[in-house]
C-alpha cells in the first residue's frame, strides 16, 4: 500500500509540473458516442476499449473483453464563417446597389477570432485482461483542421462589386497504432495505466482567395507531408468508494512533432484532463471532465479548454442507455454550452451506440457512433 502511495505522489506530482508547460497541442477529441452524449466526459468513466484513448488507468477497472468499432466528428464554426462565405457566393455582384451588403459580409467575417475548426475519429479498439492486469490495442486516425484569415477580406465597387480576401487551411491526421497496459491495487482502490503510440502524422496546410466563388474547404489542404513521432500517455485513477472516481490523463508527454508542407512543425505538447464519476445509485451515472491545460490549436490565437458534464441512467441491466449532457471552452467567452444527448442498446454481447450535440448559435455540431461486442 505505502509502494502504491508512492507511485500514485509521484505520478500526480509529474502531471502537475505540466500545468506550467506552453500547451502547443491540438484540440482534445472526443471520441466514442458514449462520451459524445454526456458532454464529451470520458477520463473517470471510460472503463472499455475506447479507455485506450481517453484513460489507459481505466482499462484495469473492470474484468471485459471488449473489441469496438467507432466513428466521431466535430465541427466548430465560430462567429458565422461558413455561412458568411455561402452569402458571399450567393450575392449579385453585378448589381452596384450591392456593395453595402457586400461590405457588411466583409466586416462579418473579418471579426477576430472567426474560423472554423474540425475534429474527427475512427478506429478499430480492442481490450482484454489478465487478473488485475488490463492490456489494450487500437487502430486508429484523429483529425484535427481549421480554417482562418489569413488576409481580411475587402471590397471594391466601380463597375461590378470586387471581393478580395484569404483563407489558410491547417490540418493534422494522427494515423495511429496504440498498445496500452494498465493495472489495479488494492482491489482496485487505484489503477495506472499507460498508452504507447506509434503515429505516423499526415499534415495539410492550403490557402483559398475568398473572391465570391464558391470554396470547398477539403480541396484546398494541398498534399499530405507525411512523418512519423511516438507518443506516450499515462494516466491514473484513484476510486475512494464504490459510488466515487477520480481520474486524471496526460497525453503526448514526449511532445511528438511532425512536419508540414510549408516547412513548419506541428507540435503536440502535454494535454492534461482531469475527470470525476459519481453513482448516487448503480443504474445512474453523473460525471465531469475539465482540462487542465489551455491548449493552443491549429487557428492561431485560438485556445482550447473544455469543461464537459454529463449524466447516464441505465435501464434493465443496460439493455437501454440515456444520456445527455453540455460542454464548453472556457477559453471562448463567447461561446455557450453545447447540449448533447445519446443513447445505446445492448443485447447480450452485441451493443451499439449514438450521440451528439449540436450548438445553436454558431451551428457547431458533434455526432458518434460504434458498434461493440462485450464479454
Amino acid at each position: 500500500m505505502m509502494q502504491t502511495r508512492t507511485s500514485i505522489r509521484i505520478l500526480l506530482c509529474f502531471l502537475l509540473s505540466l500545468l506550467a508547460t506552453p500547451a502547443m497541442a491540438v484540440e482534445f477529441a472526443i471520441v466514442g458516442p458514449r462520451a459524445a452524449g454526456m458532454g464529451g466526459a470520458g477520463v473517470a468513466v471510460t472503463t472499455d476499449s475506447l479507455a485506450t484513448y481517453w484513460n489507459p488507468a481505466g482499462l484495469a477497472m473492470t474484468q471485459t473483453v471488449d473489441i469496438r468499432a467507432q466513428a466521431s466528428a466535430q465541427g466548430i464554426d465560430r462567429l458565422g464563417v461558413r455561412k458568411t462565405l455561402n452569402d458571399i457566393e450567393d450575392l449579385d455582384k453585378n448589381n452596384p446597389a450591392n456593395i453595402g451588403r457586400a461590405q457588411d459580409l466583409a466586416n462579418r467575417i473579418n471579426q477576430p477570432g472567426a474560423s472554423l475548426s474540425a475534429i474527427g475519429s475512427a478506429g478499430l479498439y480492442v481490450k482484454g485482461h489478465l487478473g488485475e492486469h488490463a492490456l489494450g490495442f487500437n487502430v486508429s486516425d484523429v483529425a484535427t483542421s481549421g480554417a482562418f484569415l489569413t488576409r481580411p477580406v475587402t471590397v471594391g465597387g466601380g463597375g461590378p462589386i470586387t471581393i478580395d480576401g484569404q483563407m489558410a487551411f491547417h490540418g493534422l491526421e494522427a494515423r495511429q497504432a496504440a498498445f496500452s497496459y494498465a493495472y489495479a491495487f488494492a482491489d482496485k482502490t487505484f489503477a495506472l495505466g499507460i498508452t504507447g503510440k506509434l503515429i505516423q502524422g499526415a499534415a495539410y496546410t492550403g490557402t483559398a482567395t475568398i473572391n465570391g466563388n464558391d470554396i470547398k474547404l477539403s480541396d484546398n489542404f494541398g498534399k499530405a507531408k507525411l512523418s512519423t513521432a511516438f507518443g506516450i500517455d499515462v494516466g491514473a485513477i484513484y476510486r475512494p468508494s464504490s459510488w466515487l472516481r477520480f481520474g486524471v490523463v496526460a497525453k503526448d508527454l514526449n511532445q511528438p512533432e511532425f512536419d508540414a508542407p510549408d516547412g513548419t512543425k506541428f507540435k503536440l505538447n502535454p494535454q492534461v484532463r482531469g475527470g470525476i464519476a459519481i453513482n448516487p445509485y448503480s443504474s445512474l451515472t453523473l460525471t465531469g471532465d475539465v482540462d487542465a491545460t489551455s491548449n493552443k490549436t491549429l487557428v492561431p490565437g485560438q485556445k482550447s479548454q473544455v469543461l464537459s458534464l454529463g449524466a447516464e441512467q441505465t435501464i434493465l441491466s443496460e439493455f437501454l442507455s440515456l444520456r445527455i449532457g453540455a460542454l464548453k471552452n472556457m477559453q471562448d467567452a463567447t461561446s455557450p454550452f453545447t447540449p448533447t444527448a445519446g443513447f445505446g442498446l445492448r443485447i447480450f454481447a452485441f451493443r451499439m451506440d449514438f450521440g451528439g450535440g449540436y450548438d445553436f448559435r454558431e451551428r457547431g455540431v458533434l455526432a458518434s457512433g460504434s458498434v461493440s461486442l462485450t464479454f
